[in-house]
C-alpha cells in the first residue's frame, strides 16, 4: 500500500481503524534458564571471570527470571566448539574471543583485535560511537547470532620465548602458538604457528611442543605458570594492543527474549567489557614486578622485529580484502583509529610521559 492510500483508508473513521489490531510480538513468558558456553577453562585468570560476571549480571539485573547457566570450557563443547554449538542452537550463547572464528569470516578478528590495530580506548570510540555495533551485529546475523562485545584484556605481551629474539630470522622454524591473523602474520616470518586451547597452553610449553607463547599479559601470565618454564618475556606485542572478548546469542533465542530481557543481555556484556579491562590493568603492574622479582627477563622486540611485523601483519590483511563485508570492517576501523589517535596521543600520551618524567 502506498502512502496516499493508507491516508485515504485512515480517513474512512476510527471503526475501520479500531477493527484493525497489530499483532504483539510473542515472546518467552516465565523463569528461563539460558546456557552459556565459553572457550575458556574454569578458573583461567581474568578470561574466566570475565564470563561468570556477565553470567551473573544478566542473572542479577533480570531478578533471577533470566537465569544464565555457565559451562566453562571442555564442560559441554570444547574451547573451539562453542561457535558452532549457538548457531546450532546446541547452547544459547557463548563468551570469548571471536578471533579464534576467523574460519567461520575473518571480519571476526576485528572483534577481538587485528595486528596493528587498535587499542581499548580507540575500540570503544569505534564501537559505541562509530560503526563497531552495527557492523558486529551485521556479521552475526550471517550466522544467526547477535554479538556485543563483553571483556577486554588489555594490550598483551609479546609473548614467553625460548631464547631472545635478536632479529625477524628467528621467527624461523619457531614452533608458537599464536591464534587469529597475528600468528597468520607471524607464520610469513617463517613460524610454525599452533592454535591452542589456553587451558592447554602450559603443558605444550613444558613439554616442548612449543618453542614459544603469547598469551594475554603479566598477571594471567603469572597465574597459568609460565614464568616457571622460561625466564624470556616480551613485554609488547603487535598482535593483540586491545583485545576485546565477545558474547554471543543464538539469534533466534535472542529474539524470543523480552526487549527488556534483550537489553540486559546488551548492558551486561558492556559492562563487563569495562570491569574486565580494568581488572587486567589493576593487575598487571603488580604481577609484572613479581616476575621481575623472580628473575624473568622483561624485553622489547628490536626496531627491525617492528617493521618485519607491520609488512607481514599488511600483508595477512589484504589477502581478505575481495571479502566486502571484511574490507568494510577493515576501512572502518583504520579510519576511526586514526581519527582517535591523533588526540590520544597528543593529551593523553604527552601527559603520560611528563607525568613519569616528573615523578619519576
Amino acid at each position: 500500500m502506498d502512502r496516499r492510500s493508507f491516508l485515504k483508508t485512515s480517513a474512512l473513521g476510527g471503526s475501520a481503524a479500531a477493527a484493525t489490531t497489530l499483532a504483539a510480538p510473542a515472546y518467552a513468558q516465565g523463569k528461563r534458564t539460558l546456557t552459556m558456553v565459553t572457550t575458556w577453562g574454569r578458573g583461567l585468570a581474568g578470561v574466566h571471570d570475565s564470563a561468570q560476571f556477565v553470567a551473573d549480571s544478566i542473572t542479577a539485573m533480570s531478578d533471577g527470571n533470566l537465569t544464565v547457566d555457565l559451562k566453562a570450557a571442555g564442560e559441554l563443547v570444547g574451547a573451539f566448539e562453542v561457535f558452532d554449538a549457538v548457531t546450532a542452537g546446541q547452547a544459547d550463547m557463548y563468551h570469548g574471543a571471536d578471533y579464534y572464528f576467523t574460519g567461520q569470516h575473518p571480519g571476526y578478528q576485528y572483534f577481538t583485535a587485528a595486528p596493528f590495530g587498535m587499542t581499548p580506548q580507540e575500540l570503544v570510540n569505534w564501537y559505541y560511537h562509530g560503526e563497531g555495533m552495527a557492523l558486529h551485529d551485521e556479521l552475526g546475523q550471517i550466522f544467526g547470532l547477535k554479538s556485543f562485545i563483553g571483556g577486554n584484556t588489555g594490550p598483551q605481551a609479546g609473548g614467553w620465548f625460548s631464547k631472545e629474539i635478536n632479529g625477524p630470522e628467528d621467527f624461523n622454524g619457531l614452533k608458537f602458538r599464536m591464534p587469529g591473523l597475528g600468528g597468520k602474520a607471524l607464520g610469513k616470518l617463517g613460524a610454525s604457528v599452533q592454535n591452542i586451547p589456553g587451558s592447554e597452553v602450559y603443558q605444550a610449553l613444558s613439554s616442548g611442543a612449543i618453542d614459544g607463547t603469547e598469551w594475554i599479559g603479566p598477571w594471567a601470565d603469572e597465574k597459568a605458570g609460565f614464568q616457571e618454564i622460561t625466564k624470556t618475556y616480551y613485554t609488547s606485542g603487535f598482535h593483540e594492543p586491545g583485545a576485546a572478548l565477545s558474547v554471543a546469542t543464538n539469534r533466534d533465542v535472542f529474539d524470543s527474549l523480552s526487549p527488556a530481557h534483550q537489553k540486559i543481555i546488551e548492558m551486561a556484556a558492556a559492562a563487563g567489557h569495562q570491569w574486565s579491562l580494568a581488572q587486567f590493568m589493576n593487575n598487571n603492574g603488580a604481577a609484572l614486578q613479581r616476575l621481575q622479582s623472580g628473575g624473568v627477563k622483561t624485553l622489547e622486540f628490536p626496531d627491525s622485529v617492528w617493521d618485519a611485523f607491520g609488512q607481514a601483519s599488511k600483508e595477512t590483511l589484504d589477502e581478505f580484502m575481495g571479502d566486502e563485508l571484511f574490507a568494510k570492517i577493515r576501512g572502518s576501523v583504520e579510519e576511526s583509529m586514526k581519527a582517535s589517535s591523533g588526540w590520544i596521543t597528543k593529551s593523553e600520551g604527552a601527559y603520560r610521559a611528563q607525568r613519569d618524567r616528573v615523578l619519576g
